[in-house]
């Protein structure tokens, strides 16, 4: 009997030291959703949408780096973006074209207030976000509103854009 007891609580042991339970899907973006002016979900139907975004890299070197390339038809009614963990204010620029070659340029900033978060110390380091404001050029973009302030490992939506009707 000893001889069953002893390695099994060994391996209990052992199995309760080794569970972690960092997040498998741990990334931290702000979700956009298109909207309509009633309300409704817009689609970008012909037009397509791509996003930029402005990251400062090693040694200060200022680059721009393709988020979304030319997103369109009915699967162009939301788009996730990744958000910085140093910066307290994000920009992202977004390109709108429609089929007849017009072009729609626009700069969105996101101000937020950073707050690590702790998994464990087996967990790479992540940081959670509060929104604390959002602005936009009205090129293209009609009006941006906030929907949900906190960005988390949570698939939210946290921002509802609408575009200009006569784009």
């Amino acid at each position: 009997m000893r001889r069953i007891v002893v390695p099994i609580l060994v391996l209990l042991t052992v199995m309760s030291c080794v569970s972690v339970d960092c997040p498998v899907q741990n990334k931290v973006e702000t979700t956009y959703v298109l909207k309509k002016p009633d309300g409704s979900t817009d689609t970008l139907k012909t037009d397509t949408l791509s996003v930029w975004s402005h990251r400062i890299t090693y040694k200060d070197n200022e680059r721009d780096t393709l988020l979304i390339n030319r997103l369109c038809g009915d699967k162009g009614t939301t788009f996730s973006i990744p958000v910085s963990h140093t910066l307290s204010e994000d920009s992202i620029f977004t390109l709108l074209k429609d089929t007849l070659g017009h072009q729609w340029f626009d700069t969105i900033c996101i101000r937020k207030e950073d707050s690590p978060h702790f998994e464990s110390v087996d967990c790479h380091a992540t940081y959670f976000h509060r929104i604390t404001e959002v602005s936009s050029t009205h090129h293209g973009i009609d009006s941006l509103s906030i929907h949900s302030r906190e960005v988390n490992y949570d698939s939210q939506e946290h921002f509802y854009l609408y575009l200009k009707a006569d784009r």
